[in-house]
C-alpha cells in the first residue's frame, strides 16, 4: 500500500479502476471528434500531458487522486495516438484520390495509318484509339487521281451530334449528349474512285454504326450512322487542301426484321398484334393509325447527305485528310414514328 493507511489504499484502487472505465471511452469520443474535425476544418493539435512518475506520487499526494482532469489528461495521450493513425491514413487517401484526378488519362490522341498498323491488339485494346481516325501528316501539295483508282481506309469520326426539334420559332437543332460508349466511328471504309470529275463509289467496310443520343428534355434518339452506297463527286482529278466533294447516301433502318419489340412483335418473326381483335376494331377511328403503326413493322430506308472538304494531303504516301458535315434521318422505330434530323460534323 505504498506505506500509507489502509483506507488510502482503497480510495487508490477505486480512482484507478474508474480511470480504466474512462480512458476507453474518452479516447473513443477523441478519436470521433477528431474524424469530424478533419472532414470540416483542420485539427487542432495540443501538446500531450506527460503522466505521473510512478504510483509512489500519487500514494503520497492523496488529495490529487481527487482531481478527474488528471485522467482524462492521461486518457487523452492514446487518443492523440489514434487520431494520429488515422490522420495519416486519410491524408494518404486524400493524396491518393487528389494525385489520381490531375494524373487522369486524357482521351486518346489520333496517331498517323504507319504507327497505327504497327501497334498490336494488346496495345489498342482499352486506349481509345479503335475509335479515332488516323492524323494525316502534310507533306506535299496534291494526291493525283487515276483511272481505276481504289480509296482505302476511309474513316469517318463524328465530333458532335446535334438533333433539329420543333420550337417555337421553328425547327432548330439541338445539341446533345453522345450516350454511346466508343464505338461510333466508320473505319475501313473503300470504294472505286475515278477521276474527271473525282467519283468515290462505296463499296465495303464497317460502313454503319449503331448510335445513340440524348436530347437535353431527356429523350433518347437512336439513329444509325452510316455512309452505305456514298457516291461522292467533286471537280477535279487531284485531291489538294480546300478540294470540296460529296454526295449521298442510303440509311438503312436501326432495327432488322428480326427484331422483336417489348410486346414480342415484329416484321416477320413474332406476334402480328398485342391487342385484341374486338379492341382493334372498335371504332376504326380514333387511334387506329397510331395503333396499326405500331403493329405493321416495315424495314425504313432512308436518304442522307454529306458534304467532305480536304485539308490535309501527304503526297509521298497518298494520304488524305479532311472535316466533314452529315445530315440523315434518326431512328423510325420500324415504321411507328417520325424520323428526326441528325447532323453530324467531324
Amino acid at each position: 500500500c505504498c506505506g500509507c493507511g489502509q483506507e488510502s489504499c482503497r480510495h487508490t484502487a477505486r480512482v484507478m479502476a474508474r480511470s480504466a472505465q474512462v480512458a476507453p471511452v474518452a479516447a473513443a469520443a477523441v478519436a470521433l471528434l477528431g474524424a469530424t474535425a478533419f472532414l470540416n476544418s483542420a485539427p487542432r493539435v495540443q501538446a500531450p500531458v506527460a503522466p505521473p512518475a510512478s504510483g509512489r506520487v500519487l500514494g503520497a499526494h492523496p488529495e490529487l487522486l481527487a482531481e478527474e482532469p488528471v485522467f482524462a489528461e492521461e486518457a487523452a495521450a492514446p487518443a492523440d495516438g489514434a487520431w494520429s493513425w488515422a490522420a495519416s491514413v486519410l491524408s494518404f487517401g486524400a493524396a491518393l484520390g487528389l494525385a489520381c484526378g490531375i494524373l487522369a488519362a486524357e482521351p486518346a490522341k489520333a496517331i498517323t495509318a504507319e504507327q497505327f498498323s504497327q501497334l498490336t491488339y494488346a496495345q489498342v485494346k482499352g486506349s481509345g484509339l479503335a475509335n479515332r481516325c488516323p492524323t494525316v501528316e502534310a507533306s506535299g501539295s496534291e494526291v493525283p487521281v487515276k483511272p481505276g483508282s481504289r480509296l482505302v481506309n476511309v474513316c469517318f469520326e463524328p465530333k458532335s451530334f446535334a438533333v433539329e426539334f420543333e420550337t417555337d420559332k421553328g425547327k432548330e437543332f439541338a445539341t446533345t449528349k453522345l450516350t454511346t460508349r466508343q464505338t461510333y466511328t466508320l473505319a475501313f471504309i473503300e470504294g472505286a474512285l475515278e477521276p474527271n470529275p473525282i467519283t468515290f463509289r462505296e463499296q465495303d467496310g464497317m460502313d454503319f454504326a449503331a448510335t445513340t443520343v440524348k436530347l437535353p428534355d431527356g429523350e433518347y434518339v437512336p439513329f444509325l450512322f452510316t455512309v452505305k452506297e456514298l457516291v461522292a463527286t467533286g471537280e477535279g482529278s487531284s485531291f489538294k487542301p480546300g478540294f470540296t466533294w460529296g454526295g449521298e447516301f442510303n440509311v438503312p433502318s436501326y432495327r432488322t426484321g428480326g427484331f422483336l419489340d417489348p410486346k414480342a412483335r415484329g416484321m416477320y418473326l413474332g406476334y402480328d398484334q398485342a391487342v385484341a381483335l374486338p379492341a382493334l376494331q372498335a371504332d376504326g377511328k380514333g387511334g387506329q393509325e397510331e395503333l396499326f403503326k405500331e403493329t405493321n413493322k416495315v424495314f425504313d430506308l432512308g436518304k442522307g447527305a454529306i458534304e467532305m472538304e480536304v485539308n490535309k494531303v501527304n503526297q509521298e504516301l497518298g494520304e488524305i485528310g479532311g472535316v466533314f458535315v452529315s445530315k440523315q434521318p434518326s431512328d423510325t422505330d420500324m415504321g411507328a414514328k417520325a424520323p428526326r434530323t441528325i447532323l453530324l460534323k467531324g
